[in-house]
């Protein structure tokens, strides 16, 4: 929180900040560390940029822009369910969408991602049938993120689910 603090205190103009990954996993308290701070705004506010690397070093903390977006095709209605977290300055921060989150976990499918997912899962921020229901609305706009196969890609997701039948 004394990131985001820091981070919507250099704000000079209102903005959006959605948090993704390890982000979103310490500050619900599943994870106690991440590699680094997952983040991305929209719209973007005056003064954040340029507050990034000095506050990288007073927090010895490294900073990605990324959003589940940069991996897969954006959700359906995202930004609606993206979950508020508060307001730092002139900083919105909400958590991005759980269920492009849990997407863009299951597609990369690192060891780290899939407990991620199996946290969102186990704390219901994501049911088992609406995240396969997300995944197979996506296939239309696979055509936009050529190195996902569309077929491979829902299968995984199935097998995964596969132990989450009543989640």
């Amino acid at each position: 929180m004394d990131f985001l603090s820091r981070l919507g205190a250099s704000a000079k103009t209102p903005g959006v900040c959605f948090i993704t990954g390890g982000s979103s996993a310490i500050l619900l308290g599943w994870r106690d560390t991440t590699i680094d701070v997952g983040l991305s705004f929209d719209p973007e506010p005056d003064g954040v940029f340029e507050a990034i690397p000095a506050l990288k070093r007073a927090l010895s903390i490294n900073v990605e822009l990324a959003s589940p977006a940069d991996f897969i095709p954006p959700l359906t209605a995202w930004r609606e369910r993206s979950r508020f977290v508060g307001s730092f300055g002139k900083l919105q921060v909400y958590h991005y969408d759980f269920y492009a989150q849990s997407l863009s976990k299951l597609e990369r499918g690192h060891a780290k991602d899939l407990l991620d997912v199996t946290e969102m899962l186990r704390l219901k921020l994501v049911a088992a049938q609406e995240l396969l229901a997300h995944a197979e609305a996506l296939i239309p706009g696979f055509n936009r993120y050529p190195a996902i196969d569309a077929e491979s890609f829902i299968r995984r997701v199935k097998e995964f689910l596969g132990g989450f039948a009543n989640a």
